[in-house]
């Protein structure tokens, strides 16, 4: 298993990113901007995405596996890389995500504490319904964990 970073051709990667975000111009909103990984294991697994958004905080904008990989531990691998990669350069690393029992207790098992909540961003932010498990994603839920320093 690699972990590579991309720094081109990141279009190339669309069916993985909009596994995490439906909407391919939401990604473009922070595509360009962040730092994209993918997991390479024997062919592509996963990917993220991440951006800084300020005062000491790493936001995780996409985080994806593919259907068939998922539960394999691609995803809490990515985040332990990040961890390690960005620890001491960061002191918080973030995520925004629907309010989902599945999504949430993913973050949570990684040692994310939800922090706060924004209001009706789905849907005031996406041209269609997001749905996640059958229900109808309405708020965004941000958790946060602490990064170690060096």
């Amino acid at each position: 298993m690699e972990i590579r970073r991309i720094d081109t051709a990141r279009k190339n990667y669309l069916d993985l990113l909009l596994l995490a975000d439906e909407q391919e111009e939401m990604i473009d909103r922070y595509l360009d901007r962040g730092v994209m990984y993918v997991i390479d294991d024997a062919g592509i697994r996963a990917e993220c995405v991440v951006t800084d958004e300020g005062d000491g905080i790493l936001e995780i904008k996409n985080l994806a596996t593919a259907p068939a990989d998922q539960g394999k531990g691609y995803g809490k691998a990515l985040i332990r890389f990040l961890e390690t990669t960005y620890a001491g350069l960061y002191s918080v690393l973030q995520v925004g995500t629907g309010d989902s029992p599945a999504t949430l207790g993913f973050y949570e098992k990684c040692g994310f504490r939800r922090h706060h909540i924004i209001k009706n961003f789905f849907t005031d932010h996406y041209d269609h319904p997001i749905r996640e498990g059958g229900v109808q994603l309405v708020d965004m839920v941000y958790l946060q964990k602490p990064l170690p320093p060096v």
